[in-house]
């Protein structure tokens, strides 16, 4: 009888990784195309910000210049391929990190963590997220810049207008650099994603509790208030992480090799404190739909694949 409990309870904890694996994925790709024409404008102007003139004059240029598919949308496959990496990663091991937390502290079920116990299983997992997250990212980035990188490298026109894909870029950076390369910006991706995380899941786990009537438990609260909570979280996360994500984008784009707090003094001394939050305006903007829509499919899609398991 024990090895039969123990082996379905190896079951039950399997089928709950491959679903908040799948969730995750499922949530990262409805992010991406939500949000990915102002986390455009938001890597532009945090990586040139003398370039634009503010949010609506970058969208603009971006769409004039390059237009829809090569300009807002620019990097949109290595953003899907980063985003259902860092969210299946990151839903699976923030389910695998609950379960850890619950049984240290003698919780017997998941859905009884606290916010604050909750915001320290996104804290831990934000770690195994970040590795899958920052090769995709890097390339992202770079894609989303490279006529500007171009032009700030005085290339001709016709240069400028000729844009690799990110399969040839992959390939161009792990001929240059090795594979070492691809993590550039690692150490500051990781400095962004712990305590971004934190708040993360704290921020939609209070906002939950919050929005709950007595007696009704937070994973029965509806899809508007779960979009509301969503949102809160990814406003929170922005807000407390967006120094740390212009380092890295600066660092990932102009392939510096300083560490992250010596590119971060130098910002600071040579164009101000305020160059840390430039492009928190079209990230505020894009995080509200982008993360609402997030959790309520990785919730959703979550809901139906346990309900569907259940029945079969």
């Amino acid at each position: 009888m024990t090895f039969e409990y123990t082996e379905n309870q190896r079951l039950n904890n399997l089928r709950a990784g491959l679903i908040d694996f799948v969730a995750g994925s499922l949530g990262g790709t409805a992010l991406v195309y939500v949000g990915q024409p102002l986390d455009t404008v938001k890597v532009k102007m945090q990586t040139f910000p003398s370039m634009y003139k503010g949010m609506v004059n970058c969208f603009m240029q971006t769409f004039k210049m390059d237009g829809v598919t090569r300009g807002l949308y620019a990097g949109t496959v290595p953003a899907l391929v980063a985003n259902v990496a860092e969210n299946s990663v990151l839903f699976a091991a923030y389910g695998g990190c609950q379960k850890v937390i619950s049984n240290l502290l003698g919780v017997k079920k998941v859905e009884d963590l606290t916010s604050l116990q909750n915001a320290w299983a996104g804290f831990f997992a934000a770690f195994f997220s970040s590795l899958t997250l920052c090769p995709t990212e890097l390339i992202k980035c770079k894609l989303q810049a490279m006529r500007e990188v171009q032009s700030e490298m005085a290339m001709p026109l016709t240069a400028v207008r000729k844009q690799i894909g990110p399969w040839t870029l992959t390939k161009q950076i792990i001929k240059e650099q090795g594979i070492r390369g691809m993590f550039s910006g690692l150490s500051s991706t990781i400095a962004r994603e712990m305590p971004g995380y934190f708040f993360f899941f704290g921020g939609y786990e209070i906002t939950r509790e919050l929005l709950a009537k007595p007696n009704q438990s937070r994973n029965d609260i509806g899809w508007q208030k779960t979009m509301i909570a969503g949102a809160v979280g990814g406003t929170v996360l922005w807000l407390v992480i967006f120094p740390a994500d212009v380092i890295k984008s600066r660092i990932q784009v102009k392939n510096i090799k300083a560490p992250a707090l010596v590119v971060m003094k130098d910002i600071i001394r040579n164009e101000g404190v305020g160059s840390l939050y430039n492009g928190l305006k079209p990230t505020l903007i894009r995080t509200i739909p982008a993360t609402a829509t997030l959790f309520v499919t990785y919730e959703y899609s979550k809901k139906f694949m346990h309900t569907y398991f259940d029945t079969y």
